[in-house]
């Protein structure tokens, strides 16, 4: 399937900007006029114009450098920026502002905070790494993961989120990574699971948002049981009601539902408790550890409430045969790391029937 295109913003002529927060704007143009451009001041807004003949193009590309080092992230965060706005119809203005990205966003479309340009420019594909049952070594399952390919070197998929999510793309890129996983594997699958990572932050409303994923499925054939969709714990903290929203609509499709990343501390068992997800997969932190007497209780109790809910425990970042020895020993189930195989773009041998 064809990857999301990222359209980088080009060369402006006029800027406006608005904000609610009084100390800001003064900030913006007097590092707009200090570069020779012209700001002109109103309640809540300054527009910012090059006035001067000749024009420099420049100089509105040092005026975003100047601003990502002047303004601290949050105030970048709670100005609007429209760029080359156009008409001064107050109604046209107030829509441009209104769709317009934060300075925050738009300063790293601009590469100035981050090399976004990366995003425009990969080859993304996603990979898949096996998943298997530490009682007799089966492959059980898949998870996908995201990759990007830019001159000759891959890039992670955490970057290229950490990137997408700073422009405000990272709804397109989750959704994109979605759909991909499951596309590309339907050919070669068969019985296996399907772990897929997802953002419930990205999900504004399931039935809308997940639309094409639940397509997708259907298209390749997969079976929705098969479907495992990963949440990490840390998103899992933030709104609760909405997350449960999300995996309400998840379980409706027939798919199911895995915590990812589950480390120490009683907030995990509460979140698992209360989540009651049909996978726990325990934190490589949590895992790497297991020498340790404090993280074999943690893992002990995690196993035991898991698995009092009917819940499958994968361990995560099993790296030696000693490591999964210790897991299975604790009653974790399946098992996830370099031991068993590296991520791979292409599997060659799709499961028996």
């Amino acid at each position: 399937m064809a990857p999301p295109r990222f359209v980088l913003p080009g060369r402006v002529g006029r800027l406006l900007l608005a904000s609610t927060v009084p100390h800001v704007l003064p900030l913006v143009a007097r590092a707009a006029t200090e570069l020779g451009l012209n700001a002109e001041p109103a309640p809540g807004l300054v527009d910012v114009v090059d006035d001067s003949s000749p024009l420099d193009a420049t100089r509105f590309d040092r005026l975003f450098v100047r601003l990502a080092r002047d303004l601290t992230v949050a105030e970048t965060d709670a100005v609007r920026v429209a760029t080359d706005p156009g008409d001064d119809d107050g109604i046209a203005v107030a829509a441009a502002l209104m769709a317009a990205p934060t300075l925050s966003v738009e300063l790293a479309r601009r590469g100035v905070t981050a090399e976004v340009g990366l995003l425009a420019e990969a080859d993304l594909f996603p990979v898949y790494q096996p998943v298997v049952d530490l009682a007799d070594g089966r492959t059980t399952g898949y998870e996908a993961l995201l990759r990007g390919r830019v001159d000759g070197r891959e890039v992670g998929g955490g970057d290229l989120f950490f990137l997408a999510a700073a422009a405000g793309w990272g709804d397109r890129l989750d959704r994109w990574a979605r759909e991909a996983a499951v596309t590309t594997a339907g050919p070669w699958l068969g019985p296996a699971d399907l772990f897929v990572n997802s953002s419930p932050d990205v999900v504004y409303r399931p039935e809308v948002c997940l639309a094409g994923t639940a397509q997708a499925v259907r298209a390749a054939g997969i079976a929705p049981e098969q479907v495992v969709f990963e949440v990490v714990e840390a998103h899992a903290a933030r709104d609760r009601g909405h997350l449960l929203a999300v995996l309400e609509h998840h379980r409706a499709q027939g798919w199911r539902v895995a915590l990812d990343d589950v480390g120490v501390g009683w907030s995990s068992l509460a979140l698992v408790s209360a989540l009651r997800p049909d996978v726990v997969k325990l934190d490589k932190a949590l895992v790497a550890r297991l020498d340790s007497a404090a993280a074999r209780a943690v893992v002990g109790g995690l196993v035991e409430v898991a698995h009092s809910l009917g819940a499958v425990v994968v361990a995560e970042g099993v790296e030696t045969p000693a490591r999964a020895d210790q897991a299975r020993q604790l009653g974790v189930d399946l098992g996830q790391g370099w031991l068993f195989g590296r991520p791979a773009r292409v599997v060659p041998e799709p499961l028996a029937g």
